[in-house]
């Protein structure tokens, strides 16, 4: 399966007639294989072994243009940093306000919902949908009992 989406994305590059560099395609992989939202430093660290010249601005313009081409999301979770995940399975984040811990949500029926949610808002807006991506907010399990915040 992960080789399938993997596949799939490298041929999304090659439609765009964008080479698929070794930083890339190393980039890429990483991104597809690790759910931790990554930053730029954390990729950069990551990779560093395998490459050991691959700088920031590198790492930068890749996402970059992995993110307009909608294989990579964006994410901020309040600590000043952009994160990053690969979208080869649709799902939505929760994103902690104290810790910033990002959490992806996936549940049987998503897609079905998203493009219920799509679908009111072409009626009520009249927009050509391209996209979408949602985020919900609050305090994750751990910052809620550090805070002694009790959900009943």
């Amino acid at each position: 399966m992960a080789n399938d989406v993997m596949d799939q994305t490298l041929q999304v590059l090659k439609e765009h007639r964008l080479r698929v560099t070794p930083q890339r395609h190393i980039i890429l992989a990483y991104l597809a294989s690790h759910h931790n939202h990554p930053s730029v430093e954390t990729i950069r660290t990551a990779l560093n072994k395998k490459l050991p010249n691959l700088g920031a601005a590198n790492v930068y313009n890749t996402l970059n243009t992995f993110v307009d081409l909608g294989l990579v999301v964006e994410l901020q979770n309040g600590d000043g940093s952009t994160h990053y995940d690969y979208f080869g399975d649709p799902h939505y984040h929760a994103i902690c306000t104290n810790c910033g811990r990002i959490t992806d949500v996936t549940y049987d029926g998503f897609n079905k919902d998203e493009r219920k949610l799509e679908s009111k808002t072409v009626e009520l807006t009249g927009y050509m949908i391209s996209g979408n991506h949602m985020e919900v907010y609050g305090l994750c399990p751990t910052c809620q009992k550090k805070l002694r915040i009790n959900r009943n």
